[in-house]
């Protein structure tokens, strides 16, 4: 497999003069905000390539979004299938356009199944109606089944879980403008975090990271994430199999029906030593216990 760019060349904040106002005070300061820029996600096989996706990131960890990407929609299915990634260095794009495209190098069986599953996601997407239970029913076609384990999490542990991510988020504690997607052993362990403007695509970065280093499935593990709990991020969590999935705020009613159907274990609004547990309750044991 080959990794071939750099990550520096966009960075993760930029410094901005603002107008600070503070009653009747007017102060001129720099203030640091978190980069946005558009990635595109490009799927070859050497003698054909696709466009995935195009998405608005914050710059970093974007082999491992793409791959995670790739991974969650069900394209990469395995480490086999994934050659290559590649930043787009066409000479006659602007130098900073460069870093902002990412071509993901696969074999063939890759790249047709991309097709069915971009067709199925249109399809779904635009059922008027029904897109609940289509969703249902995409995640059974892709051969996603429920989770089955004997994990049991301590509330008290789960109460300590956003600390230990705010601990880890260093561009979130010079900007305040990001989302975040942590994942911890079924100690409280932090293993991993990883930032982004879009919690989707934070989410996405883990998958990649389990992907990229072999650690995938990520069953007996737990995973917190900055923003409300969505029918997409619970569906990323299906697809790597992490049994609880926490969110500090709340969940969507889609999201809770995914999380009881595949059995996951779905926490919202876990902050502050409180926390609604909507699915997989047994799981999470009394803090007495």
């Amino acid at each position: 497999m080959t990794l071939h760019g750099t990550l520096t060349r966009l960075g993760r904040t930029a410094d901005i003069e603002v107008t600070a106002l503070d009653g009747e005070q007017r102060t001129a300061k720099t203030d640091a905000v978190v980069t946005e820029e558009p990635l595109e996600l490009r799927l070859s096989d050497g003698a054909r390539t696709r466009t995935l996706a195009v998405t608005m990131r914050t710059p970093g960890n974007d082999f491992e979004l793409a791959a995670g990407f790739a991974f969650n929609e069900s394209i990469l299915v395995d480490r086999d299938r994934l050659t290559g990634m590649t930043y787009c260095l066409d000479s006659d794009l602007d130098p900073a356009q460069q870093y902002n495209i990412v071509t993901i190098q696969c074999d063939a069986n890759a790249f047709a199944r991309s097709a069915v599953r971009l067709e199925r996601h249109f399809t779904t997407n635009s059922s008027c109606g029904i897109c609940g239970s289509a969703q249902l029913q995409s995640m059974r076609d892709l051969g996603m089944t429920p989770l089955e384990d004997d994990l049991r999490i301590s509330a008290t542990l789960l109460y300590s879980l956003p600390e230990r991510m705010r601990e880890q988020q260093r561009v979130f504690a010079s900007t305040g403008g990001l989302h975040a997607a942590a994942l911890f052993d079924e100690n409280g362990e932090c293993i991993t975090v990883r930032e982004d403007i879009g919690r989707h695509n934070a989410f996405d970065k883990l998958a990649g990271w389990g992907f990229l280093n072999g650690r995938l499935p990520l069953t007996r593990h737990v995973a917190l994430v900055s923003g409300r709990a969505s029918y997409e991020i619970v569906q990323k969590a299906v697809a790597e199999r992490i049994p609880v999935l926490c969110s500090v705020s709340a969940p969507s009613s889609l999201a809770i029906s995914v999380a009881r159907e595949f059995n996951v274990t779905l926490v919202g609004f876990l902050r502050d030593d409180r926390a609604n547990v909507y699915t997989g309750t047994e799981r999470v044991r009394s803090p007495s216990h």
